[in-house]
């Protein structure tokens, strides 16, 4: 009776697997066949200037899922031809970004430019290398995405065309101005500027209501670019890495909070506080930063400040 028992509840958990394997693949094939569309990447395509379009993220950190866009990307018509911005993360919101620019012009897209080499930004560049489009990058961006993107992006996709100065790109009658900036990522930041349309996009030198990544950059250097931002581009329309569409002002909102962590970091110094010290000190994101998304990266930027700055900071006399 026993082992009759023991047979019939074997045979019932193994329909009770093999019930809840069906569903498994079912329901993983359907996820596999769900379109990516800009609705389901929580994007949304807006016009910035004359043929140009901006595709704003409208998402936290991290997304609810891979396909759902972190960044923010950028579409460049000329006479002939269009240069793309940033194809953010993965392929399928590579072959989106691309999908949009033929629902916007019968012109090929000549080049694409990643603004530097993190991953949010450059591994959507496996759709463009399937299209055998020009991948354009600054300094080591390719040393840097096969040497630190590896746990997001094991197997990047790089740059075959590297800039090494401020460069110009033409579209035609159209010129994009390209130049190298500072502050973010340690040597791989470009902007790209229309001046017939004054519309820059800023990449991740602009983090426009979001906390900035500043882990891997330089928070002094980025200041300067800001400031320097301003004062050549003041009537420009900003697209920013991340967040919604900015302007001088933005830089200005962003400039504010990095000096903030400046001043706080010196502050450290002075008195003489530990890492663990200074960020307990200050472990309550601020009321003006209280609506701002990526707060994970708050303390993060805490222990940074502390590290670029309280270690290196003179003593005041």
């Amino acid at each position: 009776m026993n082992q009759i028992w023991r047979k019939g509840f074997a045979l019932l958990l193994s329909t009770i697997l093999s019930c809840f394997l069906v569903i498994g693949i079912q329901n993983y094939t359907r996820a596999q066949q769900t379109p990516v569309t800009l609705e389901t990447s929580l994007l949304t395509l807006e016009q910035v200037g004359d043929n140009i379009y901006a595709l704003i993220s409208d998402t936290d950190y991290p997304p609810a899922n891979e396909n759902i866009a972190i960044c923010n990307a950028g579409i460049v018509i000329g006479d002939d031809g269009v240069l793309v911005i940033d194809p953010f993360h993965n392929q399928a919101l590579g072959n989106l970004l691309l999908s949009e620019v033929v629902k916007l012009t019968n012109l090929p897209v000549k080049y694409v430019l990643n603004t530097h080499y993190h991953f949010d930004h450059t591994g959507g560049n496996k759709a463009i290398k399937a299209q055998e489009i020009p991948i354009i990058g600054r300094g080591t961006i390719r040393e840097d995405m096969l040497a630190k993107n590896q746990e997001s992006d094991p197997t990047p996709t790089v740059p075959n065309l590297v800039i090494n100065n401020d460069s110009n790109i033409w579209l035609g009658e159209r010129v994009v101005e390209l130049e190298e900036v500072a502050g973010h990522s340690g040597g791989t930041d470009v902007i790209a500027y229309i001046p017939d349309a004054q519309v820059l996009f800023a990449g991740d030198i602009l983090f426009n209501q979001k906390f900035p990544y500043i882990a891997d950059g330089n928070i002094l250097a980025w200041e300067a670019t800001l400031d320097h931002l301003k004062a050549k581009y003041p009537d420009a329309t900003i697209i920013p890495g991340h967040g919604e569409i900015g302007d001088r002002f933005s830089l200005d909102s962003l400039k504010g909070y990095l000096y903030e962590l400046e001043l706080m970091a010196r502050k450290w110094q002075e008195l003489g506080l530990s890492e663990a010290e200074a960020i307990a000190s200050a472990e309550k994101i601020p009321e003006a930063y209280q609506d701002y998304r990526f707060q994970g990266l708050y303390q993060k930027n805490l222990k940074t400040a502390y590290q670029q700055i309280t270690l290196k900071s003179a003593p005041k006399s």
